[in-house]
């Protein structure tokens, strides 16, 4: 069993920042991949910045030069630094993240909401 616990969500102005964390406890041995999607009001969740367990990232090109995945795969955590945030960013970010202990298994935690005010 793998629990990720998601923080770091709140109101900000168009312009600020954020930053996410989250941290995996459990079965922690198996992942090859941590990262956050969003998902916003009547759509699907979207990958929206991804770390792998040797140090590569992905990023969503509408992110790209503005949110930063960084942390520490040995330790089952990472961060999320979102700058320059716009109001369309505005969406409930989850953690994720892929175990392989048997099988390919994706994870999710509970979620935090992001809202970016004009």
């Amino acid at each position: 069993q793998l629990q990720l616990a998601d923080s770091g969500g709140g109101l900000v102005q168009a312009g600020g920042f954020l930053r996410l964390a989250c941290v995996a406890s459990g079965d922690t041995y198996c992942i090859p991949a941590m990262g956050w999607h969003r998902q916003f009001p009547g759509k699907e969740r979207e990958l929206t910045a991804l770390m792998t367990s040797d140090d590569s990232t992905i990023n969503l090109d509408s992110v790209q030069g503005r949110f930063t995945i960084a942390g520490d795969m040995a330790k089952s955590t990472v961060y999320l630094q979102m700058n320059s945030l716009k109001p369309e960013d505005t969406a409930v970010y989850y953690c994720y993240a892929e175990t392989i202990c048997v099988s390919r298994v994706e994870h999710w935690g509970r979620g935090t909401q992001v809202t970016v005010s004009t």
